[in-house]
């Protein structure tokens, strides 16, 4: 039942990865990649990775692509123009995709393995603890100053993004909160004696 899940949910990743790029439609992709990540999770399951798994459905399924869905649901985006620009880039696209593609039948043709390994993958690997406890252990003491690293580059790309993005029309009114507050209210407000029967 194991090996039948493996292959069910490998095969599931595959395919949704490949139609993800294939579909004419980008809703479609969007539900394949959704699908992808779901057949992830299952395999992480069967590695014994539960809190991975879980955090790949809610981060990715639950976050990442439903904003992928409302993104290209919601903008109106011309993907035949972005096709037609894609399709004058395919000949050196197929030609680095080439190069790569010889590049791991190289690596993996002078591919051994070590002495003992499979003796190694045999034997069940000793757990004092649990997966979850485990990987808080990895990344919270071991490699917490690389950890806190990559927060912060995450956070410079973040803040180098919303910067190059903001931009500032002028022909636009903005809220200044500043002039709000400290203006008169003598002046701020005029009253008119209005008299009956005639308006403003």
């Amino acid at each position: 039942m194991t090996v039948f899940a493996f292959y069910l949910f490998a095969i599931s990743a595959i395919a949704g990865g490949l139609f993800t790029v294939i579909s004419r439609q980008p809703v479609h992709s969007v539900l394949w990649l959704i699908l992808s990540f779901l057949s992830s999770a299952g395999l992480f399951v069967l590695l014994g990775a539960e809190f991975v798994a879980m955090l790949l459905i809610i981060v990715y399924v639950g976050a990442v692509a439903v904003l992928f869905l409302f993104v290209v649901m919601m903008l109106d985006v011309d993907f035949a123009e972005l096709k037609a620009e894609m399709a004058r880039y395919m000949p050196l696209a197929l030609l680095i995709g080439l190069v790569i593609l010889m590049q791991f039948v190289m690596a993996f043709g002078a591919w051994q393995s070590a002495e003992g390994a499979a003796a190694n993958l045999a034997q069940p690997v000793p757990v004092d603890r649990h997966n979850t406890e485990a990987l808080g252990v990895i990344l919270y003491d071991q490699y917490f100053l690389l950890f806190q690293l990559a927060g912060l580059i995450l956070l410079v790309a973040m803040i180098g993004a919303i910067v190059l993005t903001l931009r500032h029309r002028k022909d636009i009114k903005r809220q200044d909160i500043i002039a709000q507050m400290m203006r008169d209210p003598a002046q701020a407000m005029e009253l008119k004696n209005v008299k009956p029967g005639q308006g403003l």
